[in-house]
């Protein structure tokens, strides 16, 4: 019997993967490689790729003591092509085969060359999703918003999670106007669960200390699970510990604690380290014990079923041009604050950092702070899009382009948000503690020190007017602004454009 190739990538560590389930253990070949194509496309976060390449071969391992024959490719290999497709081919060659089987890539720069390649491949959709390409279609088909909520509750009633028969637990979907308390004096988790480099994953940060040493992050301490037995421990210690409050203060920010009730396990799920179910499952059973309260649980679980799954659905059905779009026509270059340049802001400069040595940061700290700012300045999206994609561990195209292009970035035009998510400094103060030890005033709306999201909020609505007047969530801030005096409009315009001409001159703003 002729062989055929099963590719197996990086974000594929799944003995469930479609492409494992349909080949023949006894017959095909497993191809798995670390390739410099995939590791350079942009300029990845040292622990990003440390984490990848050593789960890889930890998943290889596995596969071996499986049974399953696994030519892999390690970076450094002296006949490593460099690209996935080159791979396909040395490997078709090396087996004589010209049959592969791969399970669809989460980016269509990737599903575009792997159609390139002269062999015959068969791409499998990727089932450990809930929802098909198919079924998010047909949700999507005539509506004339695609909001989240309403996939959510479908997603629900499909998986049974959190349900009572036909109806949500404790008769309610969402909980979430339960989950916005601002940060806690004390937080009493210590943490996700950090693991000792082993043989396999010192030998991995050695290569890339040595090959990416240059890029943006810091490699070392490294502390991410490698496998999936460690992910499972990791995942364990965040749903008895750190679950039953996780609700209340996930949108909290303090500067002295980077992870408060946080799950730390994006990055796992996304590289198929951890099922959906099993996440959402662990979490629903500690509810039915008592022990996490039903707005922790749920706010969890829709994180996962809901929005993971939509942001999905929604970077297929919108096609490969969605990192392209522009909706606002933003143009200014991504500041090297981004990169850890100097800055007087100390939320930016707190959230740059943690980015900058854990390859970490939450939800809030990517949407309102550095996603915030981002789109009050007018920067780039394509630029605000490949900065998140590099420096986050978790961070693969379906997932991450989303996020930036639609929900931060409102680049996509509405069709993730139904506003763009803008607010001046009073949030960031409301949910953390930055403000108190800023070089501006958070109180302070215009003149010396005045805080620059305050300046730079009245100049987003005001030069984006003709498009957002007219959003019914907008109204009041467009009313709040025309009771301004018009000396006082005047000036913070002024105020705010003197301070934009600062930064683009790259003076330390």
């Amino acid at each position: 019997m002729v062989s055929r190739l099963v590719l197996v990538l990086g974000d594929q560590l799944s003995p469930e993967l479609a492409g494992l389930q349909a080949a023949d253990r006894a017959a095909d070949i497993v191809v798995m490689a670390e390739v410099a194509e995939e590791a350079s496309y942009v300029g990845h976060h040292p622990k990003k790729i440390a984490f990848i390449f050593a789960s890889m071969r930890k998943f290889a391992a596995s596969l071996r003591a499986a049974g399953w024959q696994v030519a892999y490719s390690e970076f450094d290999d002296s006949e490593n092509s460099g690209s996935i497709a080159g791979e396909l081919l040395r490997r078709a060659d090396q087996y004589e085969a010209s049959d592969v089987v791969v399970t669809e890539p989460g980016e269509w720069r990737l599903i575009e060359a792997l159609r390139d390649v002269p062999l015959k491949v068969e791409m499998l959709e990727d089932d450990r999703f809930l929802a098909s390409h198919a079924e998010f279609e047909r949700w999507a088909e005539g509506r004339k918003a695609l909001r989240m909520e309403y996939f959510y509750r479908e997603m629900r009633r499909k998986t049974g999670l959190l349900m009572d028969g036909d109806n949500p637990a404790e008769g309610k979907w969402n909980f979430d106007h339960e989950n916005r308390k601002p940060a806690p004096d004390e937080v009493s988790f210590g943490g996700p669960m950090q693991f000792t480099p082993d043989e396999v994953v010192q030998e991995v940060l050695d290569l890339v200390e040595a090959r990416f040493g240059d890029n943006f992050g810091d490699l070392r301490p490294f502390w991410f699970a490698t496998d999936r037995s460690q992910a499972r421990r990791a995942l364990s210690k965040f749903i008895r510990e750190a679950l039953p409050k996780f609700g209340d203060f996930q949108d909290a920010m303090l500067m002295e604690n980077r992870f408060l009730y946080h799950a730390v396990i994006s990055m796992y799920l996304n590289a198929g380290l951890l099922t959906v179910m099993e996440i959402c499952e662990a979490a629903q059973d500690a509810w039915q014990a008592g022990d996490v309260p039903i707005n922790a649980a749920e706010g969890f679980i829709r994180q996962i079923i809901g929005w993971r799954e939509y942001v999905r659905g929604i970077y297929f059905l919108e096609g490969p041009d969605y990192t392209r779009r522009n909706a606002l026509t933003h143009d200014r270059d991504l500041p090297w604050l981004y990169w850890g340049g100097e800055t007087k802001m100390q939320c930016m400069a707190r959230a740059v950092e943690q980015t900058r040595e854990e390859a970490y940061a939450h939800h809030i700290q990517r949407l309102m702070v550095t996603g915030n700012f981002a789109l009050l300045a007018g920067i780039d999206p394509a630029q605000v899009h490949e900065w998140y994609l590099a420096v986050y561990a978790d961070a693969f195209e379906w997932v991450e382009a989303p996020n930036t292009i639609g929900m931060s970035q409102y680049a996509d035009g509405g069709i993730i948000a139904s506003k763009p998510y803008v607010s001046s400094g009073a949030y960031i103060n409301r949910m953390s503690n930055y403000c108190k030890s800023c070089a501006y005033s958070v109180t302070t709306k215009t003149g010396e020190g005045a805080c620059p999201f305050n300046l730079l909020y009245w100049h987003f609505l005001d030069r984006h007017r003709d498009r957002f007047e007219g959003n019914a969530r907008m109204g009041n801030m467009y009313r709040t602004w025309d009771r301004m005096d018009a000396e006082r409009r005047k000036t913070v315009l002024s105020d705010a454009q003197a301070w934009l001409a600062r930064m683009e001159a790259g003076e330390v703003v």
